[in-house]
């Protein structure tokens, strides 16, 4: 028998109905139909998939109109009581093949009560830039939501910080929670003790049930623990692969731990802790070597609200587990990318890795490059020697990173007979690359070279075989 979805038990405290907008044009320009299989929807005709996720006629047994979730947030360390689902909504929720529950979320499917002076919509070449960068973290074995589906809808849109008039689309995104933790801020804010209990119970319930428990005192400091080291373990993805999200407010982080809503976002060329992503962050808060910090941050923030119903000090001792949590994600998968097995102590790995990512910050390294090369480790020298970077690994100074690789043994090195790792170069997702992705379909509707991308980042996924680690 199938379940009602979770969210109607708090819809009414943190929600609100959303009417969808009516698009003069649906145009299909992405879908996923892997994930499609994993939620039983892979046999939807190309007509019934625009009629639910352009149109959002609901889905059968499922949320019978989208909600517009209610939340506050931290942005750029400014409290903003005036947010919420602003250009999205929940359309709906499903189970997968093991029974977890995941959302179907939207962006750019119209406004709500929530969208201020905003349109609702979102642009054609937004949401190019968010499939790209989430299938690309996804190959690469980092927490994230799934792109489902990307269709143009036909309307000419005005922003200030790209050539207007630009062209439209509705992103549907897949992901295991649309819970953030601005939902539990805008409680905390309005002194909602019984909505917080009830957001709490809700998500130990649904998403930890390992750490469901009558006691409301008990089980919001163990509902803080998992959502911190889920959070850790994110951040952790972003560092190794070299990611930067470029706006980490607190309405950006949802309970599960997954990246989602890309804005500016940068992959790093080079290593370079001062990188920022947003033009607009003048400050550099959001820069890719204090990604760690502000994520600890968020969580502080999401554990104040907390101490409304749980005692402060089991909530501090849960993001005691932040670090711990980060410094072993971090280690394992820096070595994951490298295709290479945990050294003998976790010690002894982030000893290594501060050596390797030394090396890599002094010689500005292309980062991917780094990493493609040395797969396997120590097999992989004869591919190394013939790399755009093969000079650099005969200097001196690479030593030790050499002797770390060769230190640890390869671990499933049959993945080296890939066609992938016969290429000279990764697949990378570089500003420049970016942009020349987008060149085309601007000017000509030419899809051929994002189309091609995504059969790149594809390539990789198969080769590095990380799993499905988002959900």
């Amino acid at each position: 028998m199938t379940q009602p979805p979770p969210i109607l038990s708090l819809a009414d405290a943190f929600a609100d109905a959303a009417e969808p907008a009516n698009f003069p044009e649906t145009v299909l320009r992405f879908r996923n139909s892997r994930w499609a299989s994993h939620v039983g929807l892979d046999q939807l005709s190309r007509e019934e998939w625009i009629e639910h996720f352009a149109r959002f006629t609901p889905l059968p047994a499922n949320l019978p109109q989208p909600l517009a979730m209610r939340y506050h947030g931290h942005q750029f360390g400014v409290y903003n009581p005036e947010l919420g689902d602003g250009r999205g909504f929940l359309f709906a929720q499903l189970q997968d093949e093991d029974g977890r529950w995941l959302d179907l979320g939207t962006k750019g499917s119209g406004q709500t009560k929530y969208s201020r002076q905003g349109d609702g919509r979102l642009t054609l070449k937004g949401g190019v830039r968010e499939v790209l960068a989430a299938q690309y973290l996804e190959a690469h074995g980092v927490k994230t939501s799934k792109p489902f589906s990307l269709i143009e809808t036909g309307e000419q849109l005005t922003r200030g910080d790209e050539p207007s008039p630009t062209r439209s689309a509705v992103l549907v995104r897949l992901s295991h929670s649309h819970i953030r933790f601005g939902s539990f801020q805008r409680a905390a804010y309005n002194e909602d003790r019984e909505a917080l209990a009830r957001l709490v119970r809700h998500c130990a319930e649904v998403y930890y049930p390992d750490v469901a428990d009558e006691d409301i005192t008990v089980m919001a400091p163990a509902l803080l623990e998992k959502v911190t080291r889920e959070t850790a373990r994110m951040i952790a993805g972003w560092m190794t692969i070299g990611f930067v999200h470029g706006v980490m407010n607190t309405d950006n982080f949802n309970i599960t731990g997954e990246s989602f809503d890309y804005g500016p976002w940068r992959f790093l060329p080079y290593s370079d802790p001062n990188f920022t992503a947003a033009y607009f962050d003048q400050q550099g808060l959001y820069r890719f070597g204090r990604q760690p910090t502000q994520g600890l941050w968020a969580l502080q923030q999401l554990a104040g609200t907390l101490t409304l119903i749980a005692d402060a000090e089991p909530l501090t001792d849960a993001l005691k587990t932040f670090e711990a949590a980060y410094q072993r994600a971090f280690a394992r998968h820096t070595l994951a990318l490298f295709g290479l097995k945990d050294g003998t102590s976790l010690q002894d790995d982030l000893v290594f890795l501060q050596t390797l990512y030394g090396w890599m910050t002094e010689t500005a390294a292309a980062w991917p490059q780094v990493f493609f090369d040395w797969f396997g480790g120590r097999l992989s020298k004869p591919r190394a020697e013939k790399s755009p970077l093969a000079s650099r690994y005969e200097e001196e100074k690479f030593a030790a990173v050499r002797d770390g690789l060769y230190a640890r043994e390869p671990e499933r090195p049959d993945r080296l007979n890939h066609p992938y790792f016969q290429r000279e170069r990764p697949v990378s997702l570089l500003y420049d690359e970016v942009e020349a992705l987008w060149d085309p379909i601007a000017e000509k509707d030419d899809w051929s070279a994002f189309e091609t991308k995504l059969d790149d980042i594809e390539a990789a996924r198969t080769a590095l075989d990380l799993g499905d680690s988002a959900v």
